[in-house]
């Protein structure tokens, strides 16, 4: 009986030890090497988090983000916080949001950041969580976040000790603050945020309502002043350039102001602060606090934030591979899920697009749509893996057409910033409809998208310039660098799938005008350099021309952020018509292989990011496919802050490696089959949502002898061989199993 006892004892602390997909989160990848993550506290698809500020303040900063373009609140290769923000942007380009900086301090008073910011040790982070030590005062500093809110907790040494809220410092483009005090617990106020990427007229409000668990023995605000000399008050300090006020209780406003708590603390007293936002009022922000977190009680969020990581990255489970393949892979799918972010209140209330109205939702409505990144994967594995959470991202895009008459490009929190090129939404809503998800106003989005299409270039917000390409069947250089190929390129994907969409409306006309435009890319290749090439208005090809002309984000005529080798290949509807322009299959094969050999791929941006995966569609070439992907897998993406190729792009680059380490991928935004490739784990068990794929698991088993095992020599669906290197959607959902017999060399 003891024995079984024992056995009993040990099997359940086993288990409670066992790892769940949560614990194989590491916030810290994707925070160095210019990936744009951090490691702050948020909730799956919150509109809160809570992150720590370090680029700003300190002559030891690599990365000030006064000093040079810097679209982080975080960075590794810092070690100088001046405050937790709340609501920020996850792996984006351009700098924004990160605002409303909490940081307690001890002794004197300081509001300066450039004074009171500490160096920090002993950080943590975890889903839901973020922890460090501040050096310069001993000062413990905790946060997590329900969707709505930020709890921060700090641990205090005994002495005075301060609570700073600086609403004058972040990372947005954008100043003015509004703050007022409540009560002795309790502000209230709000700031501008936006002008994302250039766009001025991108601006928007943030409301918050902020609580502190203890009453202070004194509060008040700060502002930064102009010089003043001979003037002083009782009721005022001067402390170099900014007033403290001891006795004003009234709202404060300006470009630079604050609100400060002194305390006298115990040795480890706790104090608890508690930040409710809202984009529509303060009194949703102080909603969505008192519904959320009504009372104070830290490590209670920081479980509940947990769990629900938990729950969602649970959809996948993965056997076998490394300790640090399964960190890369978790940390992969966590970073899918933080943008795009609800953005409407517990009330149902949310900001409508391009409006001073508030609309009302039942369901979520979502913001932060980087879509010329996400339309190429992001799309197509949220329809797979949170379909019922994918069917309220596009219905927020089509009512953001309702509201304000586009659908959106790259929106955010309610303005359309313009940012990139091309018609994003097309090729994002068709693929999910293509692949099954079909409860949404489709006969309003096909009006919504063929307005893109069609409207004339002077008076279209997403195609500019459209004239060109209606009229010709290519955008012209106009000017030396205004992208026009990239331009194309992006209008050629969306009028394929477009015209895939009105096909299965049942509008054949339209489906082939917009079927024929999408072969418009023709015009741009040229035999000389045996790439794509700029056009002059004249209709002869821009020159002086060197394809690799752009590499490290240099300008490039015609070209976006690449040059003609990262684009050239961007035909992905039209592999077979590119491969004939090219000469047939050896020349095509040969050329893609020397972009790699020659280091021409850019693993860092999205026009060659499906560029691995052409090889598969070549009989007897898929075997490069399958060895690029583990030698791309293993160059750019490690268990570190360096471990993605560069901005993760609200989760695009994640999900490349999510894909690619489960043995398939998208090369095609439309196209309904997958590209096969061997998988870096033994199994993976994907639970589907039965509601909309009724066989409701599909497990993918790799069968090798050695890690060096990365060739495919056979792929079994539900039993039965597959002929090529492609499964479609259809079968992949409804096989049940998915085998891959794996050896070491190819054949």
């Amino acid at each position: 009986m003891k024995q079984l006892i024992m056995s009993l004892l040990l099997c359940g602390g086993l288990m409670a030890s066992a790892q769940q997909p949560v614990d194989y989160v590491n916030p810290f990848i994707g925070t160095s090497n210019y990936g744009t993550t951090n490691p702050g506290a948020i909730c799956p698809q919150g509109m809160m988090s809570v992150t720590p500020f370090n680029v700003m303040g300190s002559e030891t900063n690599r990365f000030d983000k006064d000093s040079q373009w810097w679209s982080t609140p975080y960075s590794a290769d810092n070690n100088y916080m001046t405050g937790f923000t709340h609501v920020n942007l996850s792996g984006v380009g351009c700098p924004e949001l990160g605002s409303l900086l909490l940081m307690p301090t001890a002794g004197e008073l300081k509001v300066d950041y450039k004074e009171y910011g500490s160096q920090y040790k002993d950080e943590v982070a975890h889903p839901g969580y973020y922890s460090n030590v501040l050096t310069k005062y001993n000062i413990k500093t905790e946060a997590t976040a329900s969707l709505r809110t930020g709890l921060s907790r700090f641990t205090f040494p005994k002495g005075q000790r301060n609570i700073l809220l600086n609403l004058g410092e972040g990372l947005t483009n954008e100043t003015g603050a509004t703050v007022r005090i409540v009560n002795e617990t309790e502000i209230e106020g709000s700031k501008l945020l936006g002008t994302f990427c250039y766009n001025p007229q991108a601006v928007f409000p943030i409301y918050f309502v902020m609580k502190v668990s203890k009453a202070p023995k004194e509060m008040g605000y700060w502002k930064k002043q102009r010089e003043m000399k001979g003037v002083e008050a009782e009721w005022d300090i001067y402390s170099g350039k900014y007033k403290l006020y001891k006795g004003y209780t009234r709202e404060m406003s300006g470009d630079d102001v604050g609100v400060w708590f002194t305390y006298d603390t115990e040795e480890n007293e706790t104090i608890e602060v508690k930040m409710g936002v809202s984009f529509v009022s303060i009194e949703n922000a102080r909603l969505n606090m008192n519904t959320e977190q009504p009372g104070f009680d830290f490590d209670k969020v920081k479980a509940a934030a947990s769990n629900m990581w938990n729950g969602d990255l649970s959809r996948v489970k993965v056997e076998g591979g490394s300790n640090d393949d399964k960190m890369i892979f978790y940390t992969a799918l966590y970073h899918l899920l933080i943008h795009p972010n609800i953005i409407q209140d517990v009330n149902g209330e949310y900001p409508i697009m391009e409006s001073l109205k508030v609309g009302h939702t039942t369901g979520n409505r979502y913001t932060v749509f980087s879509l010329w990144d996400t339309y190429r994967n992001v799309s197509t594995l949220m329809t797979l893996l949170f379909p019922e959470r994918q069917l309220d991202i596009i219905r927020t895009m089509i009512d953001m057409y309702k509201e304000s008459g586009w659908l959106p490009k790259w929106e955010l929190y309610g303005r359309e910033t313009l940012t990139m090129e091309g018609d994003p939404s097309i090729p994002y809503i068709v693929d999910a409809y293509l692949r099954g998800l079909r409860d949404f106003d489709v006969e309003t989005a096909y009006e919504a998208m063929r307005k893109g299409a069609t409207t004339p270039g002077e008076f279209n917000l997403l195609r500019p310039d459209n004239n060109d390409y209606l009229t010709k069947g290519y955008v012209t250089l106009r000017e030396q660098y205004d992208n026009s190929v990239s331009h194309a390129l992006e209008y050629y994907i969306a009028d394929w799938n477009l015209s895939l969409f009105a096909n299965a409306l049942g509008k054949k006309e339209d489906a082939k005008l917009f079927g024929d435009r999408s072969m418009g890319y023709k015009h741009y290749y040229d035999k000389e350099f045996g790439t794509l090439r700029p056009i002059l208005p004249d209709g002869t090809f821009y020159a002086p021309f060197d394809p690799k002309q752009g590499e490290n984000f240099e300008p490039s005529p015609g070209f976006h952020e690449g040059n003609a080798w990262n684009y050239t290949f961007y035909v992905p509807h039209d592999i077979k018509g590119l491969t004939k322009l090219m000469g047939g299959q050896k020349k095509f094969v040969d050329k893609l292989q020397m972009v790699f050999d020659k280091g021409y791929y850019d693993m860092a941006n999205e026009p060659d990011i499906a560029y691995p995966y052409l090889f598969s569609y070549f009989k007897g070439e898929a075997w490069r496919t399958q060895k690029l992907v583990r030698e791309l897998l293993s160059k750019y993406y490690h268990n570190a802050p360096n471990g993605l190729p560069g901005n993760d792009d609200t989760g695009t680059m994640s999900t490349w490696a999510v894909f690619s380490m489960m043995g398939f991928y998208p090369a095609c935004p439309g196209d309904l089959d997958y590209v096969l490739t061997s998988p870096t784990f033994n199994k993976v068990t994907i639970d589907l949502n039965k509601k909309f794929y009724p066989k409701g698991q599909l497990v993918i088993e790799s069968m090798h002898q050695t890690p060096e095992d990365i060739y495919i020599k056979e792929v079994t669906a539900g039993g039965k061989k597959l002929k090529g290197y492609t499964i479609s959607q259809e079968e992949l959902v409804n096989v049940g199993t998915l085998r891959f017999m794996l050896e070491d060399t190819h054949k």
